[in-house]
């Protein structure tokens, strides 16, 4: 069995034990040893039956051979910041998806990737490393979602569009086909994209429009 622990400790990080909950009951594979958080109020805290470990540094008497960890932070800033020290840990990453999701044998996963329930990927898709995906999404041929996005629930992502790294596309947005989608860009929930989205920028509406830029590398701060 892989020995699982979850960074972060949050709403988020609860929904990512459930899915593992869920593979086990289909077919036992994971150890869950519990979360680990920055926040040091938090540490010694049981979450739906599972303890907050502590911080990064829990990891420096363990065996970080046999574990694999995932990000359960949902925000795709934080969440980068969090994988960065991870990986500077030497820490090992896994994918974790619900079995209710569907993904076709010509779906490509990053490491790092989670995907919630009922989710439904098709033909000829790729996803970069440390993707949230959450439930009831449909991500259609030949998209590409890259490093860090988080796609919120009942998103529907049409063909050939482009998510660029780090998006964060609000619950319930529909992309039309052929779209793309800049680095750090925002969609708020309900957009419906029909235009290209510049980088750095925050769009809502219906159509989506840009309501905010914001300056290139600010979410390095």
């Amino acid at each position: 069995m892989l020995r699982i622990v979850i960074i972060g400790a949050g709403g988020f990080a609860r929904e990512v034990l459930d899915i593992f909950m869920a593979r086990n009951t289909v077919s036992p594979q994971y150890e869950i040893l519990g979360f680990i958080d920055e926040y040091p109020d938090h540490w010694g805290r049981t979450l739906n039956g599972y303890p907050v470990l502590g911080g990064f540094d829990w990891f420096d008497t363990r065996d970080k051979g046999e574990i694999r960890v995932i990000c359960g932070v949902g925000n795709p800033v934080v969440r980068r910041k969090l994988v960065q020290k991870a990986v500077a840990r030497g820490l090992e990453f896994c994918n974790i998806t619900h079995p209710t999701a569907i993904l076709t044998p010509f779906v490509t996963l990053g490491r790092g990737v989670v995907i919630t329930g009922g989710s439904i990927f098709t033909n000829q898709i790729t996803l970069g490393s440390h993707v949230h995906v959450n439930l009831d999404c449909t991500i259609g041929h030949d998209c590409v979602i890259e490093d860090f996005c988080t796609i919120a629930p009942g998103v529907h992502v049409s063909g050939n569009v482009h998510v660029k790294t780090g998006c964060d596309i609000g619950t319930g947005a529909v992309i039309i086909q052929g779209i793309t989608i800049g680095e750090w860009a925002v969609v708020g929930a309900g957009a419906v994209v029909t235009k290209d989205i510049p980088p750095d920028t925050i769009s809502v509406g219906v159509p989506a429009k840009v309501i905010k830029e914001r300056e290139p590398g600010w979410h390095e701060q």
